[in-house]
């Protein structure tokens, strides 16, 4: 029986090193969750191990010859055995929740002077918000430094997962959900939905990037002093904050180009959109490529068609396509200068 305990060990222990069943770890967070996770593994190797000890054993050793039809002899059972598979296992659960409950509590500690990062989803588009009211739509953190997330959503139930980061939280409409993660690792990765949200689920996902610290307050310096990249509209919730908000007309023509393509990036329009000047292929919503048609349709100039689709989405929908997809929020969620710029953006010379 020990022969098969040691077999049955060597061949679940080789399934479980030799196959990479997580990602490799890049942060605080990520290598309390791998330890959890062996420590659970090891006792379930062991539990497994000897239970298919007894079990080979006895087929073996207590097999039925074939002609025999006989029954088996009665047996009353083992009070002292019944026992200890009773309260070692009992024992081992209790352990697997104690260690389960520390690394929850020690992941959602903070500590005292945490970057706070806000996380504005809608489908499908992830926006941050950092200090400053500096909005961008990829998440750069700092290396081993506490970074909050609070997170809330314009639409429908989404998810925060970072696989490397490990740390997972849904993102609900109505309310704010917090996270916290701590990057041990420079490099780049990935944000990705993992609750099922629409159509174009499978698109939302994020540019992640861990800097050294230095680099890091250089990249928000960079970002404060590009076009909107502190403007006043805030992203999340449909609220507004303060800050100053800057006119198209003191934006120039390039960086109204610049300005537009991030928001069309940022605010998740090539999710849903054809938009060939953006690269972008999707078939959730109409195509933007040519919106004469529509905006005459519609008895509007295509400037306007753009600002009433962008503001008021619901008002006008194009035949073939479902009203009520679209977010609703774009009005308070993107400034007056991101506003300006997407309509220049999508509208074309009509909208310079």
């Amino acid at each position: 029986m020990l022969g098969i305990a040691l077999v049955a060990a060597a061949i679940t222990t080789a399934i479980a090193v030799l196959i990479q069943w997580l990602p490799s770890s890049a942060s605080e967070e990520m290598d309390r969750i791998t330890f959890t996770f062996w420590f659970a593994t090891v006792i379930c190797i062991a539990i497994f191990s000897l239970v298919a000890a007894v079990i080979v054993y006895c087929v073996i050793a207590f097999r039925a010859q074939p002609d025999d039809d006989t029954d088996g002899p009665p047996i009353h059972g083992n009070t002292r055995l019944e026992v200890i598979w009773t309260v070692v296992p009992a024992v081992l659960v209790i352990a697997i929740g104690i260690v389960s409950a520390v690394v929850l509590e020690k992941n959602a500690d903070a500590g005292a002077n945490p970057l706070r990062v806000k996380v504005f989803a809608q489908q499908f588009a992830w926006r941050f918000v950092y200090p400053g009211n500096i909005r961008s739509d990829e998440l750069v953190m700092p290396l081993h430094r506490h970074v909050k997330f609070d997170m809330t959503s314009a639409d429908v139930i989404h998810s925060f997962w970072i696989p490397q980061m490990g740390q997972k939280q849904d993102v609900v409409p109505g309310i704010q959900t917090e996270i916290v993660v701590t990057p041990t690792k420079t490099g780049t990765y990935t944000l990705i939905c993992t609750e099922l949200c629409g159509l174009g689920h499978a698109t939302m996902r994020a540019p992640v990037r861990v800097l050294e610290e230095g680099a890091f307050s250089a990249w928000l310096a960079k970002q404060e002093a590009s076009p909107g990249g502190s403007a006043g509209g805030a992203a999340g919730g449909g609220a507004t904050t303060g800050g100053p908000t800057t006119g198209g007309s003191t934006t120039s023509g390039g960086e109204a180009d610049e300005l537009g393509a991030k928001t069309f990036a940022s605010a998740g329009c090539g999710a849903c959109h054809e938009f060939k000047k953006a690269g972008t292929d999707a078939q959730v919503g109409p195509s933007l490529d040519d919106l004469t048609a529509a905006a005459q349709k519609a008895g509007e100039s295509v400037p306007d068609y753009v600002r009433q689709s962008i503001e008021d989405p619901n008002a006008v929908v194009v035949a073939g396509y479902q009203p009520g997809v679209m977010p609703q929020n774009f009005k308070d969620s993107l400034s007056s200068e991101e506003i300006d710029a997407l309509v220049s953006y999508v509208g074309g010379e009509e909208a310079k």
